[in-house]
């Protein structure tokens, strides 16, 4: 929410934050448990902090037009550890609301929803308020448990106990994904047996080539497993949860024998996700997917089904993009997101307010070197690959334009003008390419640039192809 009240703020767009926190730092103050996030932010850069291209090494900042505003994670982190904590995070947050001047109304829970003829009516805690687009980051992080029996008896991820309540203990972790690693980690120093079961088996980032799966800081316990030390990793899916004499009896079937085992443990924990609190949404019409409940978007964040209804923060990622390769966006975390809300703040003041973005009138001259820049040093493209992309029209009336930053999949399924878009697309391999979409007479072409082992793509051979790639477009 931060992220894109500065970016409408910045494009004139009057509007209200409101929030039921008591100020910036939301779920950070929770979660994750063990204090340390996912996201790293590298003190020291190949780039001074104040530059754009500096946010490609800083997954946690949000994002400025000011260089004095630009980077603030790193100088809260006390330099223990590239992974910020939460308390840190918090105070990023709180520092780039203050810096920017973003205003919250905090202390106001949004309680209910209703459509009007010119917009939307949001019923708060502090009263009514009326919009004619109601954008909602409301996170996915209200706990949700599957209907097994038992379930119940299980605290969620959202209800774990003190570390250290659980010394000489045997826990079994209801999950195999970022969450249950997580406090498989935490608990590897005092828990006497760990078990996770979840009926697929466990991805690894570090396999996957991407964010899909659990991350190398979590790693621990899957080598545990490997070596016999402790740590037991089943793909079974829980068939019970009963309470036996001091503790709980799990049961569980084998997936790939559905042989049913049970285990006598003193702790059961449910790391089983997490939905996003719609609230009274869908009653408005607002379509939802899959197991996480998550809002079915457009590639501009819109409900599907509920116009004038948008979401962002982590929901975003509900608007999956173009997969290419299988390899999804990072728009569930803040390095991701930050990008999709300017994007959104754009999108919301041209359609709804009549606000024209800047779109500068560049030569010809100038397509090849503005676009080969944004391949190598762009951090939109790098943390949203094959889902950002950098957009150039070119149109009679107006000449050649440059667009900024849009969604890959609605430029190559939305009708527009003739432009070109560049963006960075991974391989399931883990290679980055530079990649060029050409929009011309209503079809589209795609074109792959040579990988580079060093990630750098500014070479004279790539600008002869991207050159080549365009030449009908904006000429010679």
């Amino acid at each position: 929410g931060l992220q894109l009240s500065y970016a409408l703020s910045e494009l004139g767009v009057r509007h209200a934050v409101l929030s039921r926190d008591p100020s910036a730092g939301g779920m950070f103050r929770r979660f994750p448990f063990f204090q340390r996030l996912l996201s790293w932010t590298k003190p020291y850069a190949p780039c001074p902090r104040t530059e754009r291209e500096y946010e490609r090494y800083d997954w946690n900042s949000l994002i400025s037009e000011t260089p004095e505003q630009r980077g603030l994670m790193p100088t809260l982190m006390d330099g223990t550890s590239s992974f910020p904590s939460r308390p840190e995070m918090e105070r990023n947050l709180a520092l780039f609301a203050e810096r920017t001047g973003v205003s919250v109304r905090y202390g106001c829970e949004w309680q209910a929803t209703r459509r009007e003829a010119n917009g939307f009516v949001l019923v708060t805690s502090d009263g009514e308020y009326r919009c004619r687009v109601a954008v909602f980051a409301v996170g996915v992080a209200e706990p949700w448990r599957p209907d097994t029996p038992g379930m119940e008896l299980a605290p969620h991820y959202a209800d774990t106990r003190p570390a250290e309540s659980y010394a000489d203990r045997r826990i079994f972790i209801i999950g195999k994904e970022n969450s249950a690693f997580e406090l498989a980690s935490g608990f590897l120093q005092w828990a006497k047996r760990i078990i996770l079961a979840s009926p697929s088996p466990t991805k690894l980032s570090v396999n996957t080539n991407s964010l899909v799966g659990v991350r190398a800081r979590y790693v621990q316990p899957y080598e545990d497993h490997v070596l016999g030390g402790g740590v037991l990793i089943l793909n079974a899916a829980i068939q019970e949860i009963a309470r036996d004499a001091g503790g709980f009896r799990v049961r569980v079937r084998k997936s790939n024998t559905n042989e049913e085992m049970s285990f006598d443990v003193d702790d059961v924990i449910a790391a089983t996700g997490w939905v996003p609190p719609l609230r009274d949404l869908p009653e408005l019409g607002v379509v939802t997917f899959g197991r996480n409940k998550l809002p079915a978007l457009t590639p501009f964040w819109e409900s599907v089904s509920a116009k004038g209804i948008y979401f962002a923060g982590t929901i975003m990622q509900a608007s999956a993009g173009l997969k290419k390769n299988g390899i999804p966006s990072n728009s569930g975390a803040v390095n991701g997101h930050r990008y999709n809300a300017r994007v959104l703040a754009r999108h919301i003041a041209r359609t709804h307010f009549g606000i024209e973005p800047p779109r500068p009138e560049i030569h010809r001259s100038d397509v090849v070197p503005l676009l080969m820049r944004e391949l190598d040093h762009g951090p939109e493209l790098w943390h949203q690959r094959s889902y950002l992309c950098r957009v150039v029209s070119v149109t009679p009336d107006e000449g050649i334009r440059d667009e900024g930053t849009l969604p890959l999949a609605h430029f190559v399924d939305a009708a527009g003008p003739d432009a070109v878009a560049v963006t960075i697309e991974p391989n399931a391999s883990g290679q980055n390419y530079p990649a060029i979409y050409v929009r011309r007479g209503g079809g589209v072409s795609e074109r792959l640039l040579e990988a580079d082992e060093r990630m750098a793509f500014d070479s004279p051979d790539r600008r002869a192809a991207l050159a080549d790639a365009i030449k009908e477009l904006v000429g010679s």
